[in-house]
C-alpha cells in the first residue's frame, strides 16, 4: 500500500485525494462529452463538477460523521477536518441534490443532465476505489486464500485496527488481534473493475433512442447492484437482515431506478399512441 506517493516540503500526495481528484476529473470530461452530443453547453459540466466536489464531499463527510457518532462526539474538531472518513452514499445524495437545484434554476433540460451525470459518476466511483486501495484506509473486505487476497499491512487502516470491532473474525486468531499481513479481499478493485464494465456497457448504450432520464436509471440499477454485491465482503457492521447501511441503501435505489424505467417506458408509448 502506498497511503502518501511524494512528500514536496511539508506538503505530502497522498494518493486517496490524488485518485479522487482523477475521478472528478475524468467523470467532468465524460460528461462534457455526453452534453455536448446532447447539444447542450459543454461548460455546464465545469460548474456540476464544482458542485459535485463540494457538496459530494460534504455530504460524504456529514454521513461518515453521523455514523461515527460516538468518536465524532470525543473529537469533533479533529474527526470533521481528517483527510479520511467519507461516504459514498452521503455524498451521492447531497451532490445530486444540489445539482438538481442548479439545473432547475437554469432551466436546464435536467434529465439529459442526469444522463450525462450517470457516465460520469460510475467511471468516477471506480476511480476514486482505487484510492481507497492504495491507502488501506479500511474498505477492503474480509481475509482470504484466494491468491490475490492483498496484504494491506502498510495502510492507513491494518487488519488490526480495522478488524477490532468485528469479534466473528478476530475470535478465529490468537490473542483476538488479526495479524496486519493477513491477506484480504481488495473490494476497491472488485469496484473498479464492476465501474469499468458498467461504464463500457453504458457507453455501447448511451446513442439508443431512449427516453430522457433512462440511462440514469439504468445507472441506479447497475451501481446499487454493484455495492450491494461487494458489500457482502467489505468490513461493515451488519445494521438490518445481516446487511450493512450501504446494502439497505442500495436496496431502494435499485427499486428506484427500475420504477424509473417503467414510468419513463410508460410516459413515452403514452405520447406515442395518446388515448
Amino acid at each position: 500500500m502506498i497511503p502518501v506517493l511524494f512528500e514536496i516540503g511539508p506538503f505530502k500526495i497522498y494518493s486517496f485525494g490524488l485518485l479522487l481528484g482523477i475521478g472528478f476529473l475524468l467523470g467532468s470530461y465524460i460528461l462534457s462529452l455526453e452534453l455536448k452530443r446532447k447539444k447542450l453547453d459543454p461548460e455546464i459540466a465545469s460548474t456540476v463538477t464544482i458542485l459535485a466536489v463540494l457538496f459530494g464531499i460534504s455530504g460524504a463527510k456529514i454521513l461518515f460523521l453521523i455514523e461515527e457518532w460516538n468518536t465524532f462526539i470525543r473529537n469533533p474538531i479533529s474527526e470533521t477536518f481528517s483527510p479520511g472518513g467519507l461516504t459514498w452514499y452521503g455524498g451521492f445524495i447531497l451532490g445530486m441534490t444540489a445539482i438538481s437545484v442548479y439545473v432547475r434554476r437554469k432551466k436546464i433540460p435536467f434529465l439529459k443532465i442526469w444522463d450525462g451525470l450517470a457516465m460520469g459518476l460510475i467511471i468516477a466511483y471506480g476511480v476514486s476505489r482505487l484510492g481507497c486501495h492504495f491507502s488501506g484506509d479500511g474498505d477492503y473486505g474480509f481475509p482470504t486464500t484466494l491468491p490475490w487476497g492483498t496484504n494491506y499491512a502498510k495502510g492507513t487502516s491494518p487488519p488490526s485496527r480495522a478488524f477490532a470491532i468485528f469479534p466473528e473474525i478476530t475470535s478465529r486468531y490468537p490473542g483476538g488481534v488479526v495479524p496486519d499481513t493477513t491477506p484480504c479481499h481488495p473490494t476497491p478493485v472488485y469496484e473498479f473493475l464492476l465501474g469499468m464494465a458498467g461504464f463500457a456497457a453504458m457507453w455501447r448504450l448511451r446513442k439508443r433512442p431512449w427516453p430522457d432520464g433512462k440511462m440514469f436509471m439504468v445507472y441506479l440499477m447497475l451501481s446499487s447492484l454493484f455495492r450491494f454485491s461487494v458489500e457482502f465482503l467489505r468490513l461493515n457492521p451488519r445494521l438490518l437482515f445481516g446487511l450493512s447501511e450501504a446494502q439497505l441503501i442500495s436496496v431502494p435505489l435499485f427499486f428506484a431506478g427500475l420504477a424509473g424505467v417503467f414510468l419513463l417506458e410508460r410516459k413515452r408509448e403514452t405520447r406515442r399512441n395518446p388515448a
